[in-house]
This record gives structure tokens, C-alpha cells and sequence, in this order.
């Protein structure tokens, strides 16, 4: 069975929680992405391998010029075979068709491999100010 990418799909809070949970090692807390996606998201789409929720990305925006990808996940078993690299492109093209002229992520140092080289990017100065207090 192959992969399928699905944009903008129902959201089932507790599946994508279990996703990005798995994918980012956090606690196994749910939480209401069906609510937060529908009120602050351009868009988002996932990878299915049949039923199951395999990968997932989301595209925030201004409302205008900018576009910001977020919560790029891949489960780990599914790693390594371009899920994440095609969920990207999905984004790209999505934003691109709203009229975005500039896709926006930020990314931790090691995956500098995948977001420059793999997907393109290229690097920018940017800054970063932490809001709540880290626990």
C-alpha cells in the first residue's frame, strides 16, 4: 500500500496528538488541533498509509505575503523515504495557489540537511523570544 497525501483532511485530535507526540518525543497529552487548525491554519496536509496518520505538516499565515510552515512530522518508522520532503512541496504548492510569495520555517540545527538541501531553503537571520517559562 502506498502513501497517500491528504489536504486540509479531518482532523482527529487524538491521532494527530499520537503523531506529533511519537514524532517529537513530548508527553502523550491530546490536544484540540481540529479547533486550533480550522481558526489559525492557510491549510495542512497529511501522509496516510492506509488509515493511519503518517506524516503531517501545517501552514500558517498573515492573512497576506507570508506563509510559516509548522509541526513537519514524520513517524519514525516512516523516516527517511521522502514523506516529510513531499509533505514540503504539498505545503509550497498550497501556499503558493493562496498567493504567498514567501514560505517561512524555522528549524533546529539538525535538520538543516533536510529543510536547505532537501527542500530548498535557504538560510536567514531571524530571532527568537521565548514568551512563557520554560519548565
Amino acid at each position: 500500500m502506498s502513501v497517500r497525501l491528504r489536504v486540509r483532511f479531518p482532523i482527529d485530535d487524538a491521532q494527530l496528538s499520537e503523531l506529533h507526540n511519537t514524532a517529537f518525543k513530548t508527553p502523550g497529552t491530546v490536544r484540540p488541533w481540529a479547533r486550533q487548525l480550522e481558526h489559525h491554519a492557510l491549510t495542512w496536509i497529511g501522509a496516510f498509509h492506509g488509515p493511519d496518520l503518517i506524516g503531517f505538516v501545517q501552514v500558517a499565515w498573515d492573512g497576506g505575503h507570508h506563509a510559516f510552515l509548522l509541526d513537519t512530522a514524520v513517524h519514525p518508522a516512516w523516516q527517511h523515504q521522502r514523506i516529510g520532503a513531499a509533505l514540503v512541496e504539498a505545503a509550497t504548492t498550497e501556499a503558493r495557489k493562496a498567493g504567498c510569495d514567501w514560505l517561512h520555517v524555522d528549524y533546529e540545527p539538525h535538520l538543516t540537511p533536510f529543510y536547505e538541501q532537501t527542500c530548498g531553503f535557504h538560510p536567514t537571520t531571524a530571532a527568537l523570544r521565548r514568551l512563557s517559562p520554560i519548565p
